[in-house]
C-alpha cells in the first residue's frame, strides 16, 4: 500500500519543517494501518492560520469562527461510496490551522507535535467515514479510536 501526501502551506506564522511533515505522515499512515486500508491512497494536507480556517469554516459549514481542523472527504463510505478496486483512492483534503493547534497544545498542556498528530488522526477518521457529530455513541467510538491510534503510533501526552 502506497500513501501519497500532498502538502500545501497557506500561512506564514509557523515554519513547515521536515519534522512537522514527518509527524503528519506518521499520523496518516498510522490511521490507515489501524483501519485496515489496504489500497493506495492520496491525501492533501493544507496548513493555514486561524483566519484562513475561519473563512473555510464559514464557506463550507456556515460557522463564522476559527476551528482547529477541517476535513473534506471524497467518499461517503457509510453510503457505500468506495474507491474502485486497484486504483489510488484520493481520500480527500485536510486543512489544519497551525495557529489553533499551537493555542490548543498550550491550553491542554501537551506538545505542538502531539496536537498536530491528534488533529491529523481526527481528520483522517473523518475522511474514512467517521462522524462524531451524529450521536453521542459515534462520538465516544471515534474518540476511543483516536486514542488507540495515538498510542499505536507512539505519540501520547507529552
Amino acid at each position: 500500500m502506497k500513501t501519497k501526501i500532498l502538502f500545501q502551506n497557506e500561512q506564514d506564522k509557523f515554519k513547515i519543517t521536515l519534522k512537522l511533515k514527518s509527524i503528519i505522515k506518521k499520523a496518516v499512515k498510522g490511521t490507515l494501518r489501524h483501519e485496515g486500508v489496504g489500497y493506495d491512497t492520496e491525501i492533501s494536507v493544507t496548513f493555514t492560520d486561524n483566519e484562513g480556517i475561519r473563512e473555510l469554516n464559514l464557506e463550507h459549514r456556515e460557522k463564522d469562527s476559527a476551528t482547529d481542523v477541517l476535513s473534506f472527504p471524497m467518499y461517503t463510505f457509510a453510503e457505500g461510496d468506495v474507491p474502485f478496486e486497484g486504483e489510488c483512492a484520493e481520500l480527500g483534503d485536510i486543512v489544519l490551522s497551525l495557529e489553533r493547534a499551537d493555542e490548543q497544545s498550550r491550553e491542554f498542556g501537551h506538545s505542538f507535535k502531539r496536537e498536530c498528530a491528534f488533529l491529523t488522526v481526527h481528520s483522517m477518521l473523518h475522511l474514512l467515514g467517521y462522524d462524531h457529530e451524529t450521536s453521542e455513541e459515534d462520538e465516544k467510538e471515534m474518540f476511543a479510536i483516536q486514542n488507540e491510534i495515538m498510542n499505536e503510533i507512539g505519540i501520547t501526552r507529552d
